[in-house]
């Protein structure tokens, strides 16, 4: 499982000094791009090296406990499953400061040539690496 850690900044809560539902993903995405960098990647990289994008076509997630200003946030993230052309993630944001689960859930993304427009087949390189890196032990 991969790890990464995170202050909640103002600029993600409301009114009410609660982190706003949508910035769950922004976490999840940032923790996603952190996995990557460890890889020697960024987005741009990958599509370079690999040929495709990673595209969202399905996310998910399920909220337990507000975030709030200045906690501390850790986003676990693994590859669930692997598909010919998809990647199943599964993710907890817990809340370091607070000592608990404050979301979970998952996010599908398809591998895609961007400039045909059409999905293509994971290359079996970026998912081993990938795998490792999240420490999942299988594909699936």
């Amino acid at each position: 499982m991969f790890k990464a850690r995170f202050r909640v900044s103002w600029s993600d809560t409301d009114a009410a000094g609660i982190v706003h539902f949508s910035n769950h993903f922004r976490y999840v995405e940032k923790a996603e791009e952190e996995l990557y960098n460890s890889l020697g990647f960024d987005f741009v990289s990958i599509f370079k090296k690999y040929g495709f994008a990673l595209p969202r076509v399905e996310a998910c997630c399920k909220y337990y406990s507000p975030l709030r200003f200045n906690d501390i946030i850790e986003v676990r993230i693994s590859v669930e499953e692997v598909r010919e052309k998809s990647l199943r993630y599964k993710f907890e944001i817990y809340n370091v400061t607070a000592d608990k689960v404050a979301a979970e859930g998952h996010i599908v993304a398809v591998a895609a040539d961007i400039k045909r427009g059409k999905s293509v087949p994971l290359d079996r390189e970026f998912v081993k690496r990938l795998l490792k890196a999240a420490g999942t032990e299988s594909e699936g």
